[in-house]
């Protein structure tokens, strides 16, 4: 792919995925970098971006993810906080921020042992924050399907947690 292409087909992206990257990071500044950064990738990758069904949906994808890798950076998170948010919300004991990671672990544990489609549609749903319009976009599954995928994957995810869940308490008393 040349520039011109590239340009033509990935530019008018900008706006769109600039909104993306601000909406979540509350930065103007970090959302430019990581829509630079996207552009960059995508820019490596020119070789293979014909082969994209739909490059609207890839670069709001790339840029999300990217997002979620600097809030989950610890440099961002010390300097992103806010004691404003912090005071609105109650501080969490120790002991919460311990039972809450570990059964964060246990859901992302459980995810791995759904069916493959319903695994991708709970990862790009909870964790990359898609719409279904997106999801579809991507995947190429109607609505319909993916709302039963993620019913089942939900509901399968919440009996194995209780069924966990209460073995611990078991294996407590």
């Amino acid at each position: 792919m040349d520039a011109a292409t590239f340009k033509a087909l990935y530019l008018p992206f900008h706006t769109k995925l600039y909104r993306i990257a601000f909406h979540l990071l509350e930065n103007g500044d970090d959302a430019e970098d990581v829509v630079q950064e996207t552009y960059v990738k995508l820019w490596e990758k020119r070789d293979e971006l014909p082969l994209m069904q739909n490059p609207e949906s890839f670069c709001v994808v790339m840029v999300k993810n990217r997002c979620m890798d600097v809030m989950r950076s610890k440099q961002y998170q010390s300097i992103s906080f806010d004691p404003v948010k912090h005071e609105r919300s109650s501080p969490e004991t120790p002991l919460e921020t311990l039972e809450n990671r570990d059964s964060l672990e246990l859901v992302e544990h459980l995810m791995r042992s759904l069916p493959a489609q319903q695994q991708l549609v709970m990862k790009l749903r909870h964790m990359d924050d898609c719409s279904l319009e997106e999801i579809e976009q991507i995947t190429g599954l109607s609505a319909v399907n993916i709302r039963v995928l993620l019913s089942r994957a939900r509901k399968s995810i919440r009996e194995l947690f209780n069924a966990q869940y209460h073995h611990y308490e078991r294996s407590l008393l």
